[in-house]
């Protein structure tokens, strides 16, 4: 986590939310903006293959960046889907131990 968005002088529940969801739009945009670097270089390698008359050389930068990029939508859905996940878990941990100390 960044240092901006740690806020360790408050406990508002507010702050919380807003530095969850200013995580949440940087997974997002930084998943977007990937996405549209793929598409425009590969498109330029595509014109560029296509112009030179070559062999089918552009596909292998397409397929080997569309796998990281595949990489990366994968790990950006469970990074957002997993915090509901992450929180049931911390609060089954807690239970647990508190039925421990009993």
């Amino acid at each position: 986590m960044r240092d901006r968005d740690r806020d360790t002088t408050s406990d508002n529940p507010e702050d919380a939310l807003m530095r969850q969801a200013r995580r949440r739009v940087r997974l997002k945009t930084g998943f977007l903006t990937h996405l549209l670097v793929y598409v425009l270089v590969n498109l330029g390698l595509f014109l560029l293959n296509a112009s030179t008359g070559g062999a089918h050389w552009h596909q292998f930068p397409l397929f080997g960046w569309g796998i990281g990029l595949a990489i990366h939508g994968i790990v950006t859905f469970f990074s957002l889907t997993g915090d509901d996940w992450r929180q049931r878990m911390l609060d089954n941990e807690v239970r647990r131990l508190r039925e421990r100390q009993r």
